[in-house]
């Protein structure tokens, strides 16, 4: 990758990076040709990061299947794919790791702990400093994530743009993820209780309702009225990630859920006008 990074056809010329972890979906795809309308080159990166797992099980359930996913990859427009295994990302006596403090610490980090996104941030600066792209592209569908590395690259000081691009939903409103694939059919028909409960307290946003207790009660039975239990319904401020007691200008409601065995987010921002 580093050769191919500074070969002549290479240098000097925008690169669009998308880092995943496989199991290709139409959500990565858009951000493979968003990618590859901006920019000169465009990298994709296919890695499972053991270190963002804090349940082993979820690891080796997570779906793989490399040469689907180049595949897709060329056909949304890709010039390389970097899939790199563990010894490589990880080789023995690796030691470093990268942490975003206090954004870190809600919402996911509360549920996965700490490990999560020092994981997530760890891989990310990791692929980074290899791929060394002009731009990089995200999927607001893990919000909190992209507040997290957009500060990360600031605060690095990495010469990277980053690109939060808005989520891709099914035809009923389900936020595309690999994981849905694990669903069975009676499981992706309650699924949808996420996206209905986000958008019950949009609705309840714009009838004038700020209180984010309300907003979180009003989620909350939605997705009580599909069977499932959340495991946080948040209202925070899009910049700081911190809970809000009221929405004064733009906030982002964000939820988890385990809809059968499978663990889902999703989130919308929504915004109070003055």
């Amino acid at each position: 990758m580093r050769r191919l990074r500074e070969s002549g056809s290479y240098s000097g010329r925008r690169i669009g990076f998308v880092p995943t972890m496989g199991a290709l979906h139409e959500g990565h795809l858009s951000l493979i040709r968003a990618a590859r309308h901006e920019n000169d080159v465009v990298v994709v990166s296919v890695y499972v990061n053991p270190l963002q797992f804090n349940d082993q099980q979820d690891l080796a359930a997570y779906p793989r299947d490399l040469q689907r996913d180049i595949d897709l990859a060329e056909s949304a427009g890709a010039d390389v794919v970097f899939a790199p295994n563990s010894v490589e990302m990880y080789p023995e006596g690796f030691k470093t790791a990268v942490q975003v403090d206090a954004l870190s610490e809600p919402m996911e980090g509360q549920s996965r702990g700490p490990a999560h996104f020092r994981g997530v941030t760890t891989v990310v600066a990791k692929l980074f400093n290899v791929v060394q792209p002009t731009n990089a592209y995200f999927g607001q569908k893990d919000f909190q994530q992209g507040v997290i590395v957009a500060r990360m690259i600031r605060d690095l000081n990495f010469p990277i743009h980053l690109h939060m691009c808005p989520t891709v939903r099914e035809a009923d409103g389900l936020a595309m993820s690999s994981r849905n694939a694990r669903l069975t059919p009676a499981d992706r028909k309650l699924a949808i209780g996420l996206y209905r409960a986000l958008q019950a307290s949009s609705d309840a946003v714009r009838r004038g309702e700020y209180a984010s207790a309300a907003l979180r009660r009003v989620a909350t039975n939605v997705l009580r009225s599909f069977g499932i239990e959340p495991e946080y319904v948040a209202v925070a401020s899009t910049r700081t990630l911190e809970p809000l007691a009221e929405i004064t200008d733009e906030a982002v409601i964000a939820l988890a859920a385990k809809v059968g065995e499978v663990r889902l987010i999703d989130n919308m921002v929504v915004y109070r006008p003055h």
